[in-house]
Formats: C-alpha cells, sequence, structure tokens
C-alpha cells in the first residue's frame, strides 16, 4: 500500500475516532443535566448537522426555547424528513405560543402518517388554541384512531358538559374510564356532569372520590358543599364550605353561607359569628390583596393566575389604575398576538388618559409596532 495513502487513511481514521469520543462526551454530558456544556461539545463537531436536534433538545432543557426553535429549524433543513424532529419542533411550536406555525407542521405530520392518533390530538390543540373549530373534529380523530386516548376523550367529555349533552358526555367519560379508572380529569367531569342535571346523589358520589384520590381544590369542595347543602346535609356542608375558604379566605359569600347552614342546624352562636366575618369583609375592600397576589403571579411567570388577580382587585376597586396597568402588562406576557397587544395598551391610554402610566404604555406600543413591523417584512 502507499505509504502517502497509508498515512491519509490513518489520519481519517484517528479523526472519525475523536469526533465519535466528542459526541459520546456530549452525550454523557446532555444525559447527566450538563445541558449547556454538551451544547459546547456538540457545536465543535464535524458534521453539526447531524446533532442539531439534540442541541435543540439541549436548549429546551436550559429554557432557551428561541435558540431551540432556530436548532429544530436548522435539523429540517437538513433532514426534511424526520418527522420525529418535526413533531418534536412542532411541541415546541405549541409551547411557545406559535399556534399558526405549529398547526402548520402538525397538519404536514398528520399527511405524513394519518393513522398517528397524536398527530391528530397535537394539532387540536394548536387549533382549539387558535379558536379554531375545527379542533373538535381532530381530537374525535385522535379517539378514533385510539378509543383509549385519554386526553383526546378528555377534550371530547368536556365539550359534551359545556353543552350540558348528559348521554354523550356520559358516554365518552365511561369509555375513558374503562381504560383509567383513576383519571382525575375524568371523573370530575363525571361529577360535574351530575352536578349540572341536579342528580346530587351521583355527583356526590364522584366529587369524593376525587378527594379520596387526593384533589383537593376550592371548586372541589364548593361543589360538594353546595350538594351536601341540597341533601340537607348541613354539617358536611360546613366542612366543604371551610376547605373551601383555606384556598379562599376572603370569601364573603362562603362565610355566609355557613353561617346559614349554622342557623340550620339551630346553632346561632356559630352562624352569628360566621355572618359578622362575612359582613367585615363586604366592608373591607381587597383591592390591594389581589393586586399583591398579582404581582406574586407574575413573579413566577404565572400570567393567567396574574390577569385573573387583577380583575378581581378591579372588581373590589375599580378606581385602582395601578391594577389596570399591572393587568395590561400581564395580558401583554401572557397573549401571543400583537394586535392584541397593542390593543391592550391603547385602550388603556383611552381610560385612563392622565395617568402616569400612559408614558409606559406609549414605550411598550412603539415596541409593539416596531415588532409587528418587522414580522410583516
Amino acid at each position: 500500500m502507499n505509504k502517502a495513502l497509508l498515512i491519509l487513511i490513518v489520519l481519517i481514521t484517528l479523526k472519525t475516532e475523536a469526533q465519535t469520543s466528542v459526541l459520546q462526551h456530549a452525550d454523557s454530558l446532555y444525559l447527566n443535566g450538563n445541558y449547556s456544556k454538551a451544547i459546547e461539545q456538540y457545536k465543535t463537531l464535524t458534521k453539526t448537522e447531524e446533532v442539531f436536534d439534540k442541541i435543540a433538545k439541549a436548549y429546551i432543557a436550559i429554557g432557551n426555547y428561541d435558540a431551540a426553535l432556530e436548532y429544530y429549524q436548522k435539523s429540517l433543513e437538513a433532514n426534511p424528513d424526520d418527522a420525529l424532529v418535526k413533531y418534536e419542533y412542532a411541541k415546541l411550536l405549541s409551547k411557545t405560543k406559535k399556534f399558526k406555525e405549529a398547526s402548520t407542521q402538525f397538519n404536514e405530520l398528520v399527511y405524513i402518517d394519518y393513522k398517528n392518533p397524536n398527530y391528530h390530538y397535537e394539532l387540536g390543540l394548536a387549533l382549539e388554541a387558535l379558536n379554531d373549530s375545527t379542533a373538535m373534529n381532530r381530537f374525535r380523530s385522535a379517539y378514533d384512531l385510539d378509543q383509549t386516548h385519554q386526553k383526546a376523550i378528555y377534550k371530547i367529555a368536556r365539550s359534551y358538559v359545556k353543552k350540558r349533552a348528559y348521554e354523550q358526555a356520559e358516554y365518552f367519560i365511561n369509555k375513558g374510564l374503562e381504560s383509567y379508572e383513576n383519571n382525575v380529569s375524568l371523573i370530575s367531569l363525571k361529577a360535574q356532569n351530575y352536578y349540572n342535571k341536579d342528580d346530587y346523589k351521583n355527583s356526590k358520589i364522584w366529587f369524593h372520590k376525587l378527594v379520596q384520590l387526593g384533589e383537593s381544590s376550592e371548586f372541589i369542595h364548593v361543589k360538594l358543599s353546595v350538594i351536601h347543602a341540597e341533601l340537607s346535609e348541613y354539617e358536611e356542608a360546613i366542612e366543604q364550605r371551610k376547605r373551601a375558604l383555606n384556598f379562599n379566605p376572603y370569601d364573603s359569600n362562603g362565610l355566609f353561607l355557613i353561617g346559614t347552614y349554622y342557623e340550620r342546624l339551630n346553632d346561632y352562636e356559630n352562624a352569628e359569628k360566621y355572618i359578622l366575618q362575612c359582613l367585615k369583609l363586604k366592608d373591607v375592600p381587597l383591592d390591594y390583596e389581589y393586586q399583591k397576589l398579582g404581582t406574586i403571579y407574575n413573579r413566577q411567570q404565572k400570567y393567567k393566575e396574574a390577569i385573573a388577580s387583577f380583575q378581581t382587585a378591579l372588581k373590589e376597586n375599580p378606581d385602582n389604575i395601578n391594577s389596570a396597568f399591572y393587568m395590561v402588562v400581564s395580558k401583554d406576557k401572557y397573549y401571543a398576538d400583537t394586535d392584541a397587544k397593542i390593543k391592550l395598551y391603547e385602550d388603556f391610554k383611552t381610560q385612563y388618559p392622565e395617568s402616569f402610566y400612559v408614558k409606559l404604555a406609549n414605550m411598550r406600543l412603539q415596541e409593539l409596532k416596531e415588532e409587528k413591523f418587522m414580522n410583516e417584512d
């Protein structure tokens, strides 16, 4: 063998082995949670296009979704027929509220493999977020392909519960519970379905099943309290209302109802105690407390909950401009549509033209309009 050729083969072999070693090291770093270091190693590889998807996953792991989307796009450019990468990319688009782009990707996946139920389900989620009425068709397709698909069943059943189509709702709920009897989402729907048709005895059974499974929320305990009261089980109604108060101690209506239940039991001392607490709360605006709660939610990036808190604060005190502006900012963070964001700030300026926050609103409006202009280009 020619000496020069032999040397070339050795060099190529050494280079290949070195690249393999780097890849193995990068994979090891990723598996052990050292994601940033893994990204650095992946990027040193000669054929980076072969690990674009791994780089994307590492960026997801450290919370850099923009970079992850960029590398998924690069991966698809290099491997346009890779359905797995397309699926992960589409899911991340949905997660980052880019629902229109996500629906496009999921539509392509459905075309590639129509019999994959999860492609239909994920497409349904994206369409639902876009308020597209065809979303339910996708959930039904997912169910038709897999009649044990719990998430698709939940979406279908919930739509019937909302429409008060009791029999259809019951059918799908029972289908789901056949394959997963402890699905708390479906159990909750079953309890609500009975509640909506005033079947309190059966509703009570299923709400209590939720509690037995470790579920506890203001919604569950309020519903149980109402049910027990309807069945004249006032001691149980009081117990459930008190548990609901753990989630919302400022619920003056809840305090009032506890007082009325004690009255039914002829316990007038406790009846007086709770009704006085109710009246005391009704005389004290709670806008500051809800405003504070909203700012705490914002710090945790729980924008949906923050919006609800500021809305409550404004109900308590409609003149609280701070809460009004904070709610606009929260919606700005939560909404995906730029036009909707622009309208929020313009509406605020119209409603509070003399507010100090108008200056801040104008600054944000300029940013949003520039962003919209760039996107249109």
